[in-house]
């Protein structure tokens, strides 16, 4: 299930290339503060995935909710 919210957050990433330096900005809609600046395209991509996984980390480590994404609900649950 991780897998497929991270890829299903990955999918709907935009990324533009900036004009002041050329490199390279990516964010992803409905994450807050996930976002990626890099020389590279695929640079870019591999630090935004980098930075979602950091920031699904720690929002489940204080117990804040994470958006649905793709229709993919990533929710903890108690456990006896």
């Amino acid at each position: 299930m991780l897998t497929k919210y991270i890829s299903e957050a990955l999918h709907q990433a935009k990324y533009e290339i900036l004009s002041d330096d050329g490199t390279y900005y990516g964010e992803i809609p409905g994450f807050e503060g996930v976002y990626a600046n890099a020389a590279t395209l695929e640079d870019c991509r591999e630090e935004l995935a980098e930075v979602l996984e950091e920031w699904i980390l720690f929002r489940v480590s204080k117990n804040l909710p994470l958006p649905t994404v793709g229709g993919v609900e990533l929710s903890i649950k108690d456990v006896a």
